[in-house]
């Protein structure tokens, strides 16, 4: 039969949860995925292959309109690529079907290598991921100068303007985990998700409000991801950070982070409103 491309709809979750979940990851609540946790005018969840009634390739996506360098900008965040191998020469239908969408800057935040040359021939970027580890230590506490909490009235209680937007977006995402660091007036709102490096728990850090004060405060924070979260290591690409705390070392990211816009420097570009912070493998 011939193979249909066709956008992933509302009603098409379904199908397309069972497919990743059989496919791609059964450790993902797909179906729950597929609906961005922030509000905006998303186009479709994606778009998928049809084999007559069966669904045999997905390609999803996260939309967000977002404002940067005082305009609002648009974007299509790219992830959970997955075709079965008898429909592999469709493929690139479902990634170009994504690209024709006009007025979107285009993101992939976790691509595989294959993905990656892919990417690089359809001109997009890479991104500096060059990743900073602290270990997470039981340093002695110091409550006394800053105070940690998760509990989300004082997290929404503490933040204001753009910080408290982006908390609320962010809220119910499924791999998102959120924290406010305060010492004295200043606050610092800090998203992370887990993540494994060799079977070890680790934090790796999406989101930091206040660089300045997540500097002074590492050590307070370390403790706390060690004790309250049972994470044993702190990762963060360096341009999240600004610099690189004491006690820590460097080296190469993970994976490649790219992206594609005819206007966005790599500045521009973050973790936010992601399969990073949505999609909890």
């Amino acid at each position: 039969m011939t193979v249909e491309l066709r956008p992933i709809t509302y009603a098409d979750i379904p199908a397309v949860a069972d497919f990743l979940h059989s496919n791609h990851d059964a450790r993902v609540p797909w179906a729950r995925v597929m609906s961005e946790p922030w509000k905006v005018e998303a186009p479709n969840h994606g778009f998928v292959l049809w084999d007559g009634e069966r669904v045999v390739g997905t390609y999803l996506a996260f939309y967000s309109e977002r404002t940067v360098a005082g305009r609002m900008e648009r974007f299509c965040n790219l992830h959970s690529w997955c075709v079965l191998p008898d429909f592999r020469s469709h493929s690139i239908r479902l990634l170009m079907a994504l690209l024709a969408q006009d007025g979107y800057h285009f993101t992939a935040l976790s691509p595989n290598d294959r993905a990656v040359s892919i990417y690089t021939r359809l001109k997009f970027r890479t991104l500096d991921t060059s990743t900073v580890f602290v270990p997470n230590v039981p340093w002695p506490s110091l409550s006394h100068r800053t105070w940690i909490s998760a509990d989300p009235d004082i997290i929404a209680s503490t933040l204001a303007g753009a910080e408290l937007e982006l908390y609320r977006d962010h809220a119910q995402a499924a791999a998102a985990r959120h924290l406010v660091l305060i010492r004295g007036g200043d606050s610092c709102y800090v998203m992370f998700r887990d993540h494994r490096v060799k079977h070890v728990p680790c934090a790796l850090i999406l989101h930091v409000s206040n660089p300045e004060l997540f500097r002074r405060a590492i050590g307070s924070l370390t403790r706390h991801l060690l004790v309250r979260h049972r994470l044993l290591v702190t990762l963060a690409d360096l341009p999240i950070l600004g610099h690189r705390p004491r006690l820590s070392f460097m080296r190469p990211g993970f994976w490649p982070k790219m992206y594609r816009s005819a206007s966005l420097e790599p500045e521009h570009i973050d973790c936010l409103y992601s399969e990073l912070v949505c999609v909890p493998w």
